[in-house]
């Protein structure tokens, strides 16, 4: 079985686009899907600190073309994406909340909200009162929430996440890597993360095919000439 791992933050719009679809590319591929929530203003700190110097100086032409980018991507997958007033939001109690919502079973389930109250509602999902409906759009009960991502815990887990993109490579969100070394970065990646799931499906079949003829190779060799006899 191929496997998938996501690396994201709630706090880009791009993110949104690639986790409203990557369920639907690891299924394809029957591929394991293995979430990991992160911290992307720790990743730029560290190795992009580039993002911060093109936010304050914009290149005008580019700034619009972004714009009707993500319109386009948003248009094709059929969601509502704006631009929080809000922006770049302090995303650290949304994705320790992610990493809750993972030990509970339902972390797809709060992203999605995350991403919705973010860029759909247009709301701070920094803000203890839009946390606590994401919360509970997800099954989570807020003063549970609220309690288990202050422990120390989850705090070291997210921060680990980030540290681990860090070293394998990454520098932004989402970073997705197909069977532990082959990444790829963006949205607009998707379609070659499926051509590579997609190949290492089959890489997989061929390989339990031709273990499976070798055991039943060994099998036979390993019969007396009496009993080969006596399959035929």
């Amino acid at each position: 079985m191929p496997r998938l791992e996501f690396f994201f933050d709630c706090g880009s719009p791009w993110t949104y686009l690639a986790f409203h679809k990557v369920e639907e590319v690891a299924a394809e591929a029957r591929a394991e899907l293995v979430w990991k929530p992160i911290l992307v203003g720790g990743v730029f700190n560290a190795v992009n600190p580039a993002v911060y110097a093109a936010r304050e100086n914009p290149v005008p032409a580019r700034a619009a073309y972004h714009g009707k980018d993500l319109a386009d991507w948003a248009r094709l997958y059929g969601l509502a994406i704006g631009w929080p007033s809000v922006f770049p939001v302090n995303s650290v109690k949304a994705m320790r909340g992610a990493l809750v919502a993972q030990d509970a079973g339902v972390l797809p389930r709060y992203a999605r909200a995350a991403f919705e109250a973010y860029w759909g509602e247009l709301r701070d999902i920094s803000q203890d009162p839009v946390l606590a409906d994401v919360a509970a759009r997800a099954g989570l009960a807020p003063g549970e929430f609220f309690a288990a991502i202050a422990k120390p815990e989850i705090k070291q887990r997210l921060r680990a996440n980030t540290d681990e993109l860090i070293a394998r490579g990454g520098f932004g969100s989402p970073t997705l890597f197909v069977d532990g070394d082959d990444m790829y970065f963006g949205n607009d990646r998707l379609v070659l993360v499926r051509e590579a799931l997609q190949a290492a499906a089959g890489r997989a079949q061929r390989e339990q095919a031709r273990t499976g003829a070798q055991r039943g190779e060994a099998e036979r060799r390993s019969q007396g000439p009496a009993e080969r006899s006596s399959e035929k």
